[in-house]
């Protein structure tokens, strides 16, 4: 499949490997693409695994519904069933990194079973993310949360001189140049980076939308040079999983953890897949 549709939004996908393979959901966060899976998809391909990685909603150009609500969690998750339906999969094994990472751990908590496995690369489970904001000193890690809540502001800043802020920014956070600027060219799309910050001003709604325990087996992968996560929200993170448990830590490794260590996250994502699936 190139695609699926979930009511009037349409959403652009990268479906490869065995056909009869065990089905892997590989989710991108901000301000990726499923091209962030690039590298990690044929290496889990050669591990007997089908991949499915959409372009999630606001980065298909198809699916950039406008304001701030329909980017709620429960949507994004919604897309996810909808993906897995229009497959033909009851159940998948999941992948997030980054915002991906967050619709993986609401689609355990809640859809168990669509759920085979779930691997959440980089963000920990949002409750052990909230908690240390409040006493582990994420706050102030997570200070670019509260600017992506201004409105316009946001997006002239990073977008000025065709995109050159957010380039610089995506570089110097340890992207490879030539990734950086795919991602930014990507976000110059009309509507391509509100609908993206979206995803962040739909945050203050999610008080309504918390997320529970996850029963699904679970591996948590983090990267300690990550600049906007910390330890001790990772560290808390066991205790909002009910099922088999393991943080694997990336040591001296940035955010980018699939574009950065593919061979790494194919491997730790198999071994999750054979031990649990």
């Amino acid at each position: 499949m190139d695609g699926f549709r979930r009511g009037d939004l349409a959403f652009d996908v990268r479906d490869g490997g065995p056909p009869g393979g065990d089905p892997v959901v590989l989710l991108h966060g901000f301000p990726q693409d499923a091209g962030a899976w690039d590298d990690v998809a044929p290496l889990l391909h050669a591990f007997g695994l089908r991949t499915l990685a959409p372009d999630q909603r606001g980065y298909s150009p198809g699916a950039r519904p406008a304001g701030r609500a329909p980017y709620r969690l429960r949507e994004l998750t919604a897309d996810v069933l909808a993906l897995l339906d229009a497959a033909g999969l009851r159940r998948a094994h999941v992948v997030g990194h980054d915002w991906g990472a967050v619709v993986g751990w609401a689609l355990a908590a809640r859809h168990p079973d669509r759920v085979r496995t779930l691997t959440a690369v980089s963000v920990p489970h949002p409750a052990a993310m909230a908690r240390a904001c409040v006493t582990g000193g994420q706050a102030l890690r997570s200070v670019y949360v509260g600017v992506f809540q201004l409105p316009l502001l946001p997006e002239r800043l990073l977008l000025a001189r065709g995109a050159a802020p957010l380039r610089r920014l995506l570089h110097r956070s340890g992207l490879p140049e030539a990734t950086a600027d795919r991602y930014a060219r990507r976000m110059r799309e009309p509507g391509a980076l509100s609908a993206a910050l979206a995803w962040y001003r739909a945050l203050p709604l999610a008080a309504s939308d918390p997320v529970g325990p996850v029963r699904v087996p679970t591996l948590h992968v983090w990267s300690t040079a990550d600049p906007a996560l910390g330890r001790t929200a990772t560290e808390g993170t066991h205790r909002h999983v009910d099922a088999p448990y393991r943080l694997e830590v990336l040591d001296g490794l940035p955010h980018w953890v699939p574009e950065l260590a593919p061979a790494r996250t194919a491997a730790l994502v198999a071994r999750h897949v054979a031990d649990h699936g």
